[in-house]
């Protein structure tokens, strides 16, 4: 109970005892927390603890489309390998199309992780040691991503960062003008010129986080 509920204290934990029909007093209940290292409520309650998340994502330098390929608290070898399959299967005959992977020295990106790629004609990249600016491109991506979003909001497991990456990302790849692309978004085709609309219509993004505009009909 202790653990599960950090605010309560014994007397708390005592009264909720009681109504499971155990009669505990408070100082037993003081002996057994202890004996267990749990320290009293006021301490748990003020101990937070964050755990970290890994996102695995590419980017297509030409269009700067972002694939979300896994959100996990402890990333693999295995794991980014089979991250890797994925997107080449979802790429499809698209895979072959690309003639560079560049990515980091990480110990998780394996020789049977450079396989995927390879395999498909995609030539593998590493970028200098400890020289993050060698792939400014998704260093970007981070940095916008977190900007614009996840650190406008607490994040409170993997799924809800599943959750909140998916809509964004979503954004990011349809309705965000980038600078870099001659302001359209990367899903835009750049050979339509759009009538100008007369009436606007705005769709909230994550709840109003940001927001994207659409012709009202």
């Amino acid at each position: 109970m202790a653990r599960e509920n950090p605010g309560w204290g014994y007397t708390r934990i005592q009264s909720e005892l009681r109504r499971l029909g155990r009669r505990v007093g408070a100082s037993p209940i003081r002996r057994v927390l202890r004996a267990h290292r749990i320290p009293p409520a006021l301490k748990r309650i003020n101990d937070v603890s964050w755990r970290r998340f890994y996102v695995f994502f590419v980017m297509e330098v030409g269009t700067r489309t972002v694939h979300i390929l896994g959100v996990t608290a402890r990333p693999t070898g295995e794991w980014v390998t089979q991250c890797a399959r994925n997107l080449v299967m979802d790429l499809g005959d698209r895979a072959g199309r690309f003639r560079f992977l560049v990515r980091d020295r990480d110990a998780k990106f394996t020789a049977v992780f450079d396989t995927v790629f390879t395999s498909e004609g995609v030539e593998i990249k590493k970028i200098p040691p400890q020289c993050p600016r060698a792939n400014a491109y998704a260093e970007r991506f981070v940095l916008t991503t977190r900007t614009e979003c996840t650190d406008r909001m607490l994040i409170f497991g993997e799924r809800h960062l599943r959750t909140v990456l998916n809509p964004y990302t979503q954004h990011y790849n349809a309705g965000r003008p980038h600078r870099s692309h001659g302001l359209r978004a990367p899903a835009d085709d750049p050979n339509v010129i759009p009538f100008p609309a007369q009436r606007t219509r705005r769709e909230p993004v994550l709840g109003g986080l940001t927001n994207k505009y659409h012709r009202a009909s």
